[in-house]
């Protein structure tokens, strides 16, 4: 990652476009060398250079590895939620929990004419045709994939859209085909803040996905979010109780974890993994 170049946007516009997400329209001559992937899950590195840093003063093409160790940006992880190569604007979404984090407050108070400096996108999933269904589910962290993946389904598809938010005032107008159901699980409250019976194995999210009718057929599956829900819960459930093999279910992981920063979660994941590899195929960690 350190190696990768950054190319330079500017905030176009911003919206809010829930209380607690807001999204911010990127344009500028970051276009220029800026190379967009079809996957509808594609995700960017976004490097936040603290405000002391003169970055046009570092040396040669700018990178990770152009900062010194005392200028090293904070780097966050975010998908894209829209790419228009004629408007020449990148569109992503930012959920923000007031003064917590660093992309959530610098999105809040984001205003024309700031730069942002980004990765190219990397990405894993699109729905494929030949399922006979999906299923989809995820928080906050997840819709703008969410949402990318629905607008991207044949007109024809069937499944279900399960999508854990604070309250109804947090619920985005989607575009899914008709015979794709999407329900809104409402948790009470920001997920940062709710108490431990509305989150991680007790994750309202959890109980919905279990109680959906498991339809005929191939599922394909998407799911990502906290990762004591998604990883402990709802991966084994579809894995192993639903025995989806692993090319239709290979999208199912947490994009962060309560109580932790990007930093100590990308550690987590590190020592998840690991524990996985040790252990007889087929058999997932709860």
């Amino acid at each position: 990652m350190a190696g990768r170049p950054l190319h330079t946007f500017e905030v176009v516009r911003t919206e809010w476009i829930t209380p607690h997400m807001v999204r911010v329209v990127l344009g500028g001559k970051g276009f220029d060398a800026f190379t967009p992937k079809d996957f509808t899950d594609s995700y960017l590195k976004i490097a936040f250079v603290p405000a002391d840093v003169d970055v046009a003063a570092l040396d040669g093409p700018l990178t990770l590895d152009s900062f010194g160790p005392d200028q090293r940006p904070v780097v966050r992880t975010y998908t894209v939620r829209r790419v228009d190569p004629v408007a020449r604007e990148l569109t992503i979404d930012f959920v923000v929990h007031g003064e917590r984090g660093v992309a959530g407050p610098w999105a809040a108070a984001a205003k024309p004419g700031d730069v942002l400096y980004v990765t190219d996108p990397n990405g894993a999933f699109a729905p494929d045709p030949a399922a006979d269904w999906y299923l989809f589910a995820g928080d906050e962290a997840a819709l703008p994939a969410i949402s990318t993946a629905l607008e991207a389904l044949p007109s024809d598809a069937v499944g279900y859209a399960f999508i854990e938010v604070a309250d109804q005032d947090d619920e985005l107008e989607l575009s899914a085909p008709e015979g794709v159901t999407v329900t809104w699980v409402y948790r009470g409250g920001r997920a940062d803040l709710v108490s431990d019976e509305k989150a991680g194995d007790n994750a309202p999210l959890i109980d919905a996905v279990k109680s959906a009718s498991w339809l005929p057929g191939q599922a394909q599956v998407f799911i990502h979010g906290e990762a004591q829900a998604v990883m402990h819960n709802l991966r084994p459930y579809i894995r192993k109780e639903r025995e989806v093999p692993a090319k239709w279910a290979s999208s199912i992981s947490g994009y962060w974890r309560r109580g932790r920063t990007e930093e100590t979660f990308r550690q987590w994941k590190r020592e998840l993994a690991e524990a996985e590899a040790a252990q007889p195929a087929g058999d997932l960690p709860r």
